[in-house]
């Protein structure tokens, strides 16, 4: 058989192994039978090359394991002889041009049983990939030599070998952010993914020398049933992996956005009422491998007190029904769960009490699971159990720690039923990061961090406040309850808030109490979205946001859970910039509830106090109050209620230093002081309509634009005000950055205003995975002379600078812009008016700017 035959056979036979898992065949079957077609192939080249060079061919790692995904690296090694005959050399390297030259991805090696034992000892990754080590052809003995030495206690006793594969586990975990509900897991490297079985495997037979998981079913460390769980764990993620080969053609472990839609497709999930195909599977995918966790950190457990530990070590009482045995907690006896149900709850708080207990024993965990069904309407219905949990949620240390330990142990989603349908459950976007549960759990946690003083550092403010409040507990319930109604369709925060009340009343907690959960639940988008895309410079709004809080302490607990709400949806949503605006509403409605409801924040009396804290810091500057007079005679009073005392002390001495008589205009940029991201001024004749260029410019830049402030003077001028930050955070904002920006932006100033500049960056690959519709709505604004414009698109390089030529040829000026982009869309609010102060839309001038809008970008999506 000629190589083009052998190439032609392989093609074959993976099309009907594909053919067969469309078909429905085991998957379990196919990864087999795919392994033994590459060994016929192996021994028939090794045959007719290296056969009589007294060598053995042996497959290893998965290869060795007998399985192969469709696309599966194929590591072999060349095992040789001490001695080799004339001409072996030429044989060998024959042999590996031929497993090129038929087309297979091979990994090899050459080694001699000395070099095997030398690399063994010294490399663990070597040691465990020949443990699974598998002779394909050639001579026996050198492999039954290779065998004894790689099982020799010697090389790497049982205990280290644990102890080493333990970090090497929890060192991966951290690479995916010690988190199985990342966007885009890894179905092999990933916490609860085939490498955590894998792992449990690789010390089973290290320390008892088995070779499959069931045998660990007579050494007492597995049940039958859980030898099911894993192994039903492991088909799944395989289907996964299998389909993920077949439809990308290489070996792709990796669940991008690109693959997870039409991975369901493929495996046949369809879409329902209130859930997608694609959040079908990775629910189902998410819950797996949380299961598999919970058996990997049980069974991994098991081997430690069997590897490492006493197993006669004396056991120390904490009570009647919970023991601490070699540093865990277990319980007293096998019937503690089914004589004593509360101790399910119980338990987590004893680890709050007692944190020198390292954790939970194997042997405990493993009746935690097996005595789950105990969770019912009596038992959630049990006023000691609400005590319990009560006890959890106020606990001084732990709370968090305990509260992801309940979710692993699946105590959590039965105690709190609506908290059980969103475990494993996402959202297909870009803008949540992790699992509705998963992204509750980081919520909460934030929440408790602003409540130890050992953080204090990170959030001074939030940490001031949280730890002034009477009732932490409220914001903990009320993180807890915040999406728990995700997927039910409806307002998930009207429902939710339903949940909360009553969930709050059954445990004791008073009507008031329980009233601000509820209120907190409703309104937890509120002070974000106010503050995103409202005018929060604007007193109106102010006014208007502060008769919705109605008091201090709602504020308090709301301002707390926005900012933990938002940190723990995406880790890189969080800037120095949301903090700033999220703060800014925080302190002006504070002030505004201290004054009054009834006595509303003065427009004239804001701007009085802006001016003189202003002029102060001016004039200790060295700045006269002449020279700031005529700097300040060139701005207006909408210019001082948009602008913070920082900024206008910075434009007011950029002014006082520039030639404000230019025709052309004046730009600065400089790095915000106050956190991350850049801020530029521009001060341009009016028709330069800045914005549309200015934006195309910092896009083309890799920059993301969060904030827009456009005032129209009196002398025919604007007034640009824009913050940005680099789209890649590992792009340094340095001084020779500063200065690229600050020479492509006073470029612009020189370009004719209908030039249209284009962006020429591509949208990012997870970007587009998605359709999102372009909608325009326009509402009143505060202010009777501007109109609301909100518009909703795909988020994409350029679109700022499309909408903003739009506004030019219709003779539409922006004074203001709120640009809020949340994973793959844009969600951008415009105040606008009529060129040259000529007011609010009318309803015709409104139809014809959205058709524009619509048009303008449809046609360019």
């Amino acid at each position: 058989m000629t190589y083009a035959d052998i190439r032609e056979s392989l093609a074959a036979a993976g099309d009907d192994l594909r053919a067969r898992f469309e078909a429905g065949d085991s998957v379990v079957e196919l990864v087999q039978e795919r392994a033994r077609v590459i060994d016929e192939i192996m021994c028939r080249l090794f045959d007719e090359t290296i056969a009589d060079t007294g060598a053995a061919l042996v497959a290893v790692g998965g290869y060795g394991r007998g399985e192969l995904h469709p696309q599966s690296d194929v590591d072999v090694m060349v095992l040789l002889p001490d001695t080799l005959p004339d001409g072996a050399e030429d044989r060998l390297s024959a042999f590996v041009t031929a497993l090129w030259d038929i087309g297979l991805e091979v990994g090899h090696s050459v080694r001699t049983l000395e070099q095997c034992s030398e690399e063994a000892a010294a490399d663990l990754t070597v040691a465990t990939t020949l443990m699974e080590a598998r002779l394909l052809a050639g001579t026996e003995s050198l492999f039954t030599e290779l065998e004894a030495r790689v099982s020799s206690d010697e090389m790497w006793p049982s205990d280290r070998f644990f102890e080493e594969k333990r970090k090497e586990q929890i060192a991966r975990h951290h690479r995916y952010h010690d988190t199985a509900y990342n966007l885009e897991p890894n179905v092999k490297g990933s916490p609860g993914g085939l490498r955590d079985i894998q792992m449990i495997g690789w010390v089973a037979k290290r320390h008892f020398g088995v070779s499959t998981l069931a045998e660990l079913v007579d050494h007492k460390f597995l049940t039958p049933v859980q030898v099911q769980r894993l192994e039903d764990g492991q088909t799944f993620l395989w289907r996964i992996r299998f389909a993920l080969h077949i439809l990308t053609g290489r070996r792709e472990d990796r669940l991008l956005f690109d693959h997870q839609k039409r991975l369901a497709e493929f495996l046949g999930y369809e879409d329902a009422t209130y859930m997608l195909a694609v959040e079908q599977l990775m629910q189902r995918y998410y819950r797996t491998v949380m299961d598999l966790s919970r058996l990997n950190e049980m069974l991994l457990q098991l081997f430690e007190e069997a590897i490492l530990m006493d197993p006669n070590a004396p056991a120390e009482p904490l009570n009647e029904r919970f023991q601490v045995k070699n540093g865990f907690l277990q319980t007293v006896h096998n019937q503690v769960f089914s004589d004593h149900p509360s101790a399910l709850l119980e338990l987590f708080l004893l680890l709050q009490q007692n944190p020198e207990i390292r954790g939970v024993s194997a042997y405990t965990v493993g009746h935690i699971k097996r005595n789950l069904h105990l969770i019912d309407d009596e038992f959630r219905q049990n006023p000691r159990n609400h005590r319990l949990f009560l006890s959890i949620l106020r606990a001084p240390e732990g709370v968090t720690h305990e509260l992801r330990r309940m979710n692993l142990y699946g105590v959590l989603g039965l105690y709190i039923p609506a908290f059980g349908r969103i475990v494993g459950r996402m959202q297909y976007d870009l803008f949540h990061q992790y699992t509705v549960d998963e992204h509750t759990l980081f919520v909460v946690s934030n929440l408790r961090r602003f409540a130890l003083t050992r953080f204090d550092h990170e959030f001074p403010d939030c940490s001031e406040i949280m730890q002034g409040l009477e009732k932490p507990e409220i914001a903990y319930l009320s993180g807890l309850f915040h999406d728990i109604a995700k997927g039910r369709g409806g307002d998930h925060s009207e429902l939710g808030a339903v949940d909360a009340e009553a969930f709050c009343l059954e445990h004791g907690l008073s009507q008031y109490e329980a009233h601000i959960v509820a209120w907190l639940v409703r309104h937890h988008l509120a002070l974000s979205m106010t503050a995103q895309k409202k005018d929060i410079h604007d007193p109106d709004v102010i006014n208007e946001f502060a008769m919705l809080v109605g008091d201090p302490l709602h504020l308090d607990y709301l301002y707390l859970l926005t900012v933990a709400d938002v940190r723990g949806t995406d880790p890189k949503l969080w800037n120095s910039w949301k903090a700033q605006l999220f703060h800014d509403l925080y302190r002006l409605t504070r002030r505004a509830l201290r004054r009054g409801l009834e006595n509303p924040i003065d427009r004239d009396l804001l701007l009085q106090e802006k001016r003189e804290e202003a002029r102060t810091i001016l004039v200790e500057r060295g700045i006269s109050d002449e020279r700031i007079d005529e700097v300040w005679s060139l701005l207006n009073d909408n210019y001082f209620l948009k602008h913070r005392v920082k900024e206008i002390t910075w434009h007011t001495e950029w002014l006082t230093d520039s030639d404000t008589t230019s025709e052309i205009g004046l730009v600065d940029v400089r790095r915000r002081k106050t956190g991350d991201g850049i801020e530029a001024v521009l001060y341009t004749p009016r028709e330069k309509r800045t914005f549309a260029h200015a934006t195309a410019v910092l896009d083309e830049l890799g920059m993301t634009i969060m904030d827009a402030r456009i005032v129209s003077l009196d002398n025919d001028r604007s007034f640009v005000t824009l913050v940005f930050a680099e789209l890649d955070n590992r792009v340094e904002s340095d001084e020779a950055r500063i200065n690229k920006i600050r020479r492509n932006l006073t470029r612009t100033l020189t370009a004719p205003s209908d030039q249209v500049l284009r962006v020429t960056r591509t949208v990012p690959r997870q970007a587009r995975m998605f359709t999102t519709k372009t909608t325009v709505d326009f509402s009143r604004s505060t202010s009777a002379d501007q109109t609301v414009l909100e518009l909703r698109a795909a988020d994409r390089p350029g679109l700022l600078s499309a909408i903003g030529q739009v506004f030019i040829e219709l003779g539409i000026d922006i004074e203001a812009a709120k640009i809020v982009t949340i994973g793959e869309r844009a969600e951008d609010v415009f105040y606008v008016c009529l060129e040259s102060g000529g007011g609010a839309l009318d309803e015709q001038q409104q139809d014809e700017l959205g058709k524009a809008l619509l048009e303008q970008l449809d046609s360019a999506a």
